[in-house]
Formats: C-alpha cells, structure tokens, sequence
C-alpha cells in the first residue's frame, strides 16, 4: 500500500494541471449540489424541529359551546390515539373596525402592509397589518402545557382583565398599545408571541374572556404514530377522539397545511436548484473520467514501468484511481464549506417574511454527510472504468504502446476536409476531434451539458424577470398611502375617506388613485375566514395581471389566486358569497389571478358595499406622473397630511432576484466546468500531438496558424454541442417551471413562458461555441509557443 501512496502522489505532482482541473471540477459541482440538497431539506425540517420543540398541535378544533360541556371535551384527551390535549380553552371571535392588531394567517392571507413588502418583495418597510375583520382570540392562563407551547416573543403573558397578547408578524408594535373592542372591554397589549400551531391571534387571561362573549370552545390534540401523517389519517384521528361527543367540531385545522404553507416558499425553489446540482454531478463525472482516460492513454509507458516493477493490475488501477481521489477529496471538501455558506443567505431570503419567526433555519448534518461522503465515491466510480484499461495491459505492450492516437484514426476525415477550400489550419482542426473519438464524445456531452444549462437559465430569468415586474407592477403603482390608526396611537387622517382620496389627486404628479379596502371575511359553506381586497376608483390602472379570463370590471365580481380555487373546488364562472355580520353579497369569479395565495381574493367596491355599506379605504395605491420622484411626493403627502402613511413600492420582487441570481451564479459555475472539461481535452490533445505540431512549425505554420487549429477543433464541438444542447435545455424549462409554479401555488400567463424567440435562439446556438473556444483558448497558446528544436529534441 505504501507503494501504491507514493506512486499516486508523484502522478498527483506530475500531471498537476489535471489535478486542478479534477479538483476545481469537483469543487464547483459539490458547490451546486449542497445549496441544492439544502434547500430540499429546508423546505420541511425547520418546521418539522421547531414544531416537535413546541409539541405543536396536529389538530386545532373549534367545538360549539351549547353542543357539549368542558368535562365532555376534557374526556376527549383519554381517547386511544390521542397522545397530548389541551384545552378545552374558551374562544371568542372579536371585529376591530377598520383597526387591529397584527395577526399570523400565514404566507396565504397577507393584508395591506404585506401586500406592499412581503408579497412585492425586499425595500422599504411597509406599514404594520391592520384586521378589519374577525380577529379569533383565545381565554388561556399560560403559554406553556402539553400541547401548542406558544413562544412568547415580547413582553409577557395576560395575567389579569384588560390584558392582550397578539400573535405577531415580524411587524408589531411596541407593547402597551391600547386597543378598543366594539361593545367589548379596551385591552392593552402586553406581549406578542408565535404560535406555530396558529391556534389563535390572540390571547386573553380566562378571566378576561367571557367579556368578549366566547361562542366555541378550543381543543389542541396531539396524536401518536402514524395517525398525524397524512390527512386522511388526522380526520380519521380527529373523528375518533370526538366520536362520543353530541356535537361534531365547527372546524378543524391540521398542521399539515400550515407546513405545506412553510414549505412552499423553499419548494418553488427546490425543481431549478436540483436541476442544477444533477447537471453539476454529471458534467464532474464526464470530465473524470475523461480525465482519467486521458491519463491512462498519456502514460502508457509509466504503466508498463509500474508493472515492469512488480506493480500488479490491482495496484495500477489503485494508483489511478488514488490520484484522482486526492483532488477530488480536496474540491469535495472545499465545496461543502463553501456550498454551506452560500446556502445561508439563500436560505434565509427564501423563509423572509412568512410569518416563521419560530424557524430555525439551516443545513442538516446529512447534507453535509452525504456529500462528504458521496461525491468522493462518485469520483471513484467515475474514474474506475477509464483506470480498468491499465489494468488490462500488459507489461511489455504498455512500453512499446506510444501515446499518439492509433494509426487511421480519423484520417479519412482529414483527407476529406483536406479537399475543401477551407484554409489549412481550419481544416486540420476539424479533423482532430475524429482522433480520439472516445474523448470527443466525452468532451461533446460536457459542451452539451453547458449550453443546456445556460439554456435553462436563460429561459428561466426571462420568466422570472416578467413575473417581477408584473407583481411590481412596475410602472403602473409607485407608491402607497397607508392610512393611520389612532387606537395604535398613530395619528388620524385629518378628513375622512372621500377627503383623503380628494387630497391625493389634488397633490402634483398624481395619475390616478385607486382606494383600498382589506377586510377579513367569510364565504358562506366555508369554515375559515378569507382575506378580501376591494377595490374604488382607478382600478384598471394597477397593472394587475390575469393568468386566466379578465380583470374586475363591474359589481359582483371576484378575481382569485390558482390555490384558492383548488383548494375549494372552484373554477373561473364559478359563483361565492360573502358574508359579514349576518349580511351576504353574492360574487362572480371572472380571473384566475397570479398569486400564490390560498385565502386571498379581489373584488370591486360595488361588491362591498352590498353587504358592508360604511366601510372606508385604509389604504391607497398611487401611479405618479413620468419623471415624477416618489420620495418627494410621499414628503409632499406626510407635509399635506401627518395621518397618511406613504410607502414607494421597490421595483423589483425578491424571488424573482433570488431565482434569478441563483441561477446566474450557478450557470456561470457550471458553465466554467465545462469550459474546464474542453481545457483537459485539448491539454491532452496537444500533449499527444507534439512531434505533430513540430513536424507543422517545420513546414512553415505559424504560432497563430496553431492556435487557429487547436480552437477551431474545439469550436467546432461547441457548434455541435449548441445544437444538441437547446434543445435539452428547453425540455428541461418545460419540466422544471411547471413545478416550480406548482410548487409556489401561483398561475402564470402564456406570455411568461413564451420566451423561446429566434434572436434568443441564435444567440444560445453560439454559447457552446464560446465556452469550447474559452477551454481551448490557454492551451492553444501554450502549442503555439512551442518550439521545433523542443518538439524534436527526442525524436
């Protein structure tokens, strides 16, 4: 063995271009696959570790107080299957008109402060949520017991009457805030705290919430095995725990949809960044053993002597197969180290914003494992076939083999090529790939890989870069007024809704102004509440985007998100009606918008007014004039009025950065490693051919008439591998952004995905080109510089 070390780290010293070339190979692709393999991870385990630290509730169940008594629900908890209960916990459903405190519905219902920063991406921060609708707050005595222990973020708990803690956001307000509850008691909010369950958006003490007229008693189960791990098994559990009860629950909610809520903001992410970590594993696995080929045919002789010396074939190939693995251990290693610290940051702008403050996010020690450990193996697999050559050649035919390629190989193709009027170092060029035809192929698929890869990524920017400015709605909204709340102690507009709106077109560089309203509804068949964007005056200047039918143009219309018709069985044409404080409106659905919100929905001011007549805007959105500057007209808005609120929308949206740059950063790392496949290949090539190209020089070829033949063999597989490559690339596109979007639950229209044009065409056709001619560029100078007197020397 310790024969085999020192032969192996002599080669490994020797062929030291090849072992960087294997090295930085498996370090780029070990780079894609962690980032890749950690955000695969992320887009469930965070949740999965913060919800069994907080013994989260599996099921959150409402249960009507006249239909059974507390003993009955307590008797609950002895149930088989049931691991852990809480409760039963009085809970009460209170409206805050047009005021409110923050409350966590998730990624799926986002009120008018989100709308302008989590849902349109990084920039300034927006104003804090207002509920304008119910608000479902919980009688509980502490945060802790055996099942839902809430964390408790700020502040402390409600201890005694007239005290509140809210479920927050990200955005909260500084406690001791004093709020007003309509025909209720005024409470102080004394703390802010996190429920990873969502149980509730407020807590009160038990004795505090019989004032607020609680209607429905709360359960919190836990259930053991396998009974949590789907959801018809948690509806069979739930049934079960509840089936000697008079009075079914009035709603239940699994936390498996608050964990597909959590994973899909990493799962949208997770189809392009495999993609990428497969293309990186494959391209490292052709350019090893091409490496590794052309190492076995470039030492034949060192073989041979290797054997002559007592070396058997075992220990021929170990030294082969040693000399690749130390590199790539190297580049392995490295890889990981770096891979695990730009998944960091990747990581933490995916989960931005979710309302997941109870997450810790970060890469698993199995990633790490798995790559530490599989990518060496790959390594070796991908080096054994190659290395098995040496194993089969004899002693005495390793020396007398040379290392130039086989006589006749290829030479019919150069005859051929030789007969045209292309110019002699053109022609010698392109006859040079048909020498080593094994190699070729192996450099062609590496080429082909890259322009694949380029292909995805371009196809996938220009979606991703339409979809920003759509969502952006760059151009059509610049900013926001936001309208302040008094029970919050922010100051109040100076004049009411029909005055602010009148103040705002007034102001220079106003376009046009388009009244909002954000109220928390219901639907009537559907248990859980619903957040409703209604809309007055301008409307059709948003820039909404519509993935299916059209945009709201009269009274009784609805415009809702991909998920919310999935999740409710509903299509475009469909009818839904609102319900509010005992008042309904019927609604048509007329669009399928782009959103990947599952409780969202966009309707007309008409509609509103049906069934909630004295509802005011608490918020405006702005288009300014061309040349107008949003900073000075949001100063000129404060200066009119100190109770507006003006925030400008940032331009650009923050997954469409994050895809985008992702998947630059990994093109370009790709990309390189097969330009650094096609440098091995010509390092090898001209090594082979030196008595060759000596025997050109001495005929009268210049040094750039050199470089001219080696790139052009190599371009020459760049045009080919571009051609094959677009191809492969556009099929990947279509694999990988239906996925994505299913993933993220959000619609796009054709005009996203169209991006397939002839010039974009054209000028993919010419990026295997580039990256042959860049891998071919270095040792094509190297040939060119070298003299006939060294060339010849030995010969």
């Amino acid at each position: 063995m310790s024969a085999v070390w020192h032969a192996s780290r002599a080669a490994v010293r020797r062929r030291r271009l090849q072992t960087a070339v294997i090295g930085l190979v498996v370090f780029a692709s070990t780079v894609a696959i962690v980032v890749a393999l950690g955000l695969l991870e992320a887009a469930s385990a965070p949740f999965d570790r913060a919800f069994a630290q907080q013994r989260g509730a599996h099921v959150v169940a409402s249960f009507d107080r006249a239909g059974g008594s507390d003993a009955q629900l307590a008797a609950t908890a002895r149930r088989p299957g049931v691991e852990a209960a809480a409760g039963p916990f009085q809970q009460a459903v209170i409206t805050l008109p047009d005021a409110g405190a923050a409350a966590d519905k998730g990624p799926a219902e986002k009120g008018p402060a989100e709308k302008g920063s989590a849902d349109k991406g990084s920039g300034p921060p927006a104003a804090p949520r207002t509920i304008t609708g119910p608000l479902t707050v919980v009688g509980r005595a502490d945060p802790g017991g055996p099942v839902d222990r809430v964390r408790l973020l700020a502040g402390r708990w409600a201890t005694r009457p007239g005290e509140i803690v809210l479920h927050a956001v990200g955005a909260e307000r500084d406690v001791g805030t004093v709020i007003s509850v309509p025909g209720g008691p005024q409470l102080t909010v004394v703390g802010w705290a996190s429920s990873l369950s969502r149980s509730a958006q407020g807590w009160v003490s038990p004795g505090q919430i019989a004032a607020l007229h609680p209607t429905a008693a709360q359960m919190l189960y836990r259930f053991s095995g396998p009974s949590s791990s789907t959801d018809g098994r948690i509806e069979k559990a739930l049934a079960s725990a509840t089936a000697d009860l008079p009075v079914s629950p009035l709603a239940s909610q699994s936390y498996l949809g608050i964990k597909r809520d959590v994973g899909r903001a990493a799962a949208a992410y997770v189809p392009f960044l495999l993609a990428f970590g497969v293309l990186g594993l494959v391209v490292a696995v052709l350019i090893v053993a091409n490496v590794v080929s052309g190492a076995v045919i470039a030492g034949l002789r060192h073989i041979g002597v290797l054997k002559t010396l007592g070396f058997t074939p075992n220990q021929v190939v170990s030294v082969y197969l040693v000399m690749v693995l130390v590199p790539g251990i190297v580049g392995c290693v490295t890889g990981t180290v770096l891979g695990g610290v730009a998944a960091q940051p990747l990581l933490k702008s995916v989960f931005m914003g979710i309302g997941t403050q109870d997450l810790v996010v970060g890469i698993s020690p199995w990633v790490y494992g798995v790559t530490l450990l599989g990518m060496p193996v790959l390594v070796v697999l991908a080096a054994l076939v190659p290395a098995l050559r040496a194993h089969r050649l004899s002693a005495a035919r390793a020396i007398s083999a040379g290392s130039a390629p086989r006589a006749g190989r290829g030479r019919r193709v150069q005859r051929a090529l030789a007969g045209t009027r292309l110019p002699r170092p053109v022609s010698l060029g392109l006859g040079l790939p048909f020498a080593r035809p094994g190699r070729t192929a192996l450099t062609l698929a590496a080429v082909v890989l890259g322009v694949t890869t380029v292909t995805l990524a371009t196809g996938l920017s220009s979606t991703m870069a339409a979809y920003g400015e759509a969502v952006q709605r760059v151009g059509y909204v610049h900013t926001v007024v936001y309208v302040g709340k008094p029970q919050f102690g922010e100051p109040a507009p100076r004049q009411g809704d029909a005055g602010t709106e009148a103040l705002l077109r007034s102001l220079p560089g106003t376009v046009h102004v388009t009244a909002d309203a954000w109220i928390d509804v219901k639907l009537a068949g559907y248990a859980e509440n619903v957040s409703c964007q209604f809309f007055r005056g301008d409307s059709g200047t948003l820039g909404e985007t519509v993935a299916r039918g059209r945009w709201l143009e009269g009274p009784g219309e609805v415009v809702a998100p991909p998920a919310f018709l999935r999740k409710r069985g509903l299509d475009v044409g469909d009818r839904v009606t609102f319900t509010l404080g005992g008042e309904k409106a019927p609604a048509t659905i007329v669009g399928e918008s782009m959103d990947g919100m599952p409780d969202l929905l966009r309707s007309n001011w008409e509609t509103l007014t049906a069934f909630a007549p004295d509802r005011e805007a608490n918020q405006y959105e702005i288009r300014l004039a061309p040349g107008t500057d949003v900073g000075a007209y949001n100063a000129a808005v404060r200066a009119a009025d100190p109770g507006l609120n003006p925030v400008a929308l940032p331009e650009t949206n923050r997954d469409a950065v994050i895809i985008i740059g992702s998947a630059s950063a990994l093109t370009v790392l790709l990309a390189t490693v097969a330009a650094l496949g096609v440098f091995n290949t010509v390092l090898l090539n001209t090594r082979e051919r030196r008595r060759d190209l000596g025997t050109l020089k001495s005929l009268g070829m210049t040094p750039r008439q050199v470089s001219v033949m080696v790139v052009t063999s190599m371009a020459a597989l760049g045009a080919v591998g571009g051609l094959l490559g677009i191809p492969a690339g556009i099929g990947a596109y279509g694999l990988i952004m239906p996925a994505m979007t299913d993933a993220a639950g959000v619609s796009l229209p054709a005009f996203m995905t169209d991006v397939w044009h002839a010039p974009v065409l054209a000028l993919l056709a010419l990026t295997g080109v580039v990256i042959a001619a860049l891998g071919a560029l270095v040792p094509a100078r190297s040939a060119a510089r070298l003299t006939i007197a060294k060339v010849l020397h030995n010969e």
